[in-house]
Formats: C-alpha cells, structure tokens, sequence
C-alpha cells in the first residue's frame, strides 16, 4: 500500500474514532495522533519534490573562478569551502577529484565527487552563477568589489554504455597532482586530464594514487557529460520547433552574496534571502536547496 493510501486510511481511521469517541480526558491523545497525520502528510509532500529522471542519482559538483581576478579565485575557494562543510554536516560522502591552485590565492577550479542518495536532487540547486560583493581583502584601497564563480552539477549516470568512445577521440594528459590537502584528498603523481576532441569537453581526475584508476574514473565522468550533452541536443531541437522557451541552466546569475554594504544572499530564481551571510557561507545552504525544489515543482504544474 503506498504512503498516500495510509495516509488516507489513517485520517479515515482518526475520523471514525472522533465520532465515536466523547471523552475529554482522550484530547491529548487526539494531538498526539494529528501531529503524527502532519508529519506523514509533510513526508508525502517532500518525497512529491523528487521527480526528476537523474534525482537519485549520484553528483559532480565542480566550481570555476570567473571575472575579478584574485578575489574571484578566493570567491570559489569560498564557494569549495561552503559546499565541504554543507556535504559533511549533512553525511553526504564527496571526495575531491581534481583541484586547480590559484597563483596567487584561492583556487581557479575543483570537482567534488559525491557519492550519496539524492546527491544530484540536492543540489541541482548550485548550478549556476554565484555572486560575491564585498570589501577586498586583496586591494589596499579597501574598496568594493565583485566577483564571480560559475558551479556546475551534473549527475553520475551509471548506464551509460551506449555511449561509446574510442582512444582516437581523447587527448589524455597526466600530471602531478596539487591537492589542497585533507581527509577528503589523495595526492597523487598520476592524475588524469581528458579532452574529448569532438566536444571540448574537459574532465580531470587526480583522486587515485594509480594513473589507471584515475583515468577510468575519468571516463566514466566525461561518458555522462556526453549523454548529457547528447539529451541536452535533441531538447534545443525541440525547442526550436517551439520556439523560445525559458533558460534555467549554466550562464544565469541564480544567487547573490553581499557582504557590504549591506549583509544579504539573495536567490534571484525563488527570491529566498537570507541575512546571516556568515551562517550561509559556513554551509547552511539548505534552505535555498529546499526552495529550490518546491519552485522547480512549481514549475513543473505551471
């Protein structure tokens, strides 16, 4: 029987028993079962946020520094260090496959590899343009600046052996790793960057102590990024058969950070805003996830 069948039993159940039922002294008991039909029926409207094809799935989530320089490199350190405490303080098990050192701070890229139920569904949520506005710890001036940093997130689909890629399609480099360190880091003199030619599409790995595994793993990133730009092809053809249709993906700023003059992150998708810049940055992002998916719901009904 499923859960909204139970549920419908339940409250059928409760009915009956408060037409039958004239005793005062039961009224406890009577909240006690309402606040256990609230819950049940807050379960069923969470599970209803889950719909998508990939939600279940496993995630890679890789942050990239966009324009403002040093302090964009130091942004997407920031963005790195955020998402690090949100996946620990919520047992989402990640490991970090590849990371690009800024020269002078910060870093120009990393990719977190996690593995975990709905690690995709989380954090759909991410991908896009994260704005930083803030006092410049790098300008002696002391004045304001902007900086961004682009997320991505794609899911990790396992049946993806129609996707067939030959070694005449890859340019294969490896190169001496240069990890940030950390329980969730393995430094390795054999990681593994792949090109694939056709596409473009560049993917790293640098999270094994073995060229071999690294560079399997790798593959099996970039044959999801080319399913996903495959299905991503055949709906932009869709889309030009019916013409224009709203762009929700990479390339749209979807959050601003501000940290003068005022203390403020705002979603520009949900319009959820948050005060407590410092609390968001230290990984209290769920409430931006969780929004995040009533309002992908939403759309799904309009």
């Amino acid at each position: 029987m499923s859960s909204f069948s139970n549920l419908e039993k339940d409250i059928k159940d409760f009915k009956e028993l408060l037409q039958i039922s004239s005793d005062e002294s039961e009224i406890n008991e009577f909240e006690k079962e309402i606040t256990s039909l609230e819950k049940n029926l807050s379960d069923i409207e969470n599970e209803a946020l889950f719909f998508g094809e990939y939600d279940d799935l496993s995630a890679m989530l890789t942050i990239n520094a966009g324009a403002g320089g040093v302090d964009a490199h130091d942004w997407a350190e920031m963005l790195y260090r955020m998402y690090s405490r949100f996946l620990s303080q919520n047992e989402l098990n990640f490991q970090v496959e590849e990371i690009s050192q800024g020269e002078e701070a910060g870093i120009k890229s990393v990719s977190l590899r996690v593995d975990s139920y709905r690690a995709y569904a989380t954090l759909e949520s991410e991908r896009g343009v994260h704005r930083l506005v803030r006092i410049s710890p790098f300008d002696s001036n002391k004045r304001r600046h902007t900086s961004f940093a682009g997320v991505d997130v794609i899911p990790l689909i396992e049946n993806n052996n129609d996707i067939e890629i030959t070694d005449e399609d890859l340019r294969i480099d490896v190169y001496r790793s240069s990890g940030a360190g950390g329980q969730h880091v393995n430094t390795t003199d054999s990681a593994v960057r792949i090109t694939h030619l056709e596409t473009g599409i560049v993917v790293a790995c640098q999270a094994e102590r073995s060229q071999l595994q690294n560079k399997n793993r790798a593959i099996e990133l970039l044959k999801s990024k080319l399913l996903l730009k495959k299905r991503d092809d055949e709906l932009k053809k869709l889309d030009e058969i019916r013409g224009d249709q709203h762009e929700a993906g990479w390339g749209r700023q979807i959050r601003s950070y501000v940290l003068q003059p005022y203390q403020q992150v705002k979603d520009s998708r949900m319009g959820t805003e948050i005060g407590n810049v410092q609390s968001v940055l230290d990984g209290e992002i769920s409430i931006f996830i969780q929004d995040y998916l009533k309002w992908r719901r939403q759309g799904l009904n309009d």
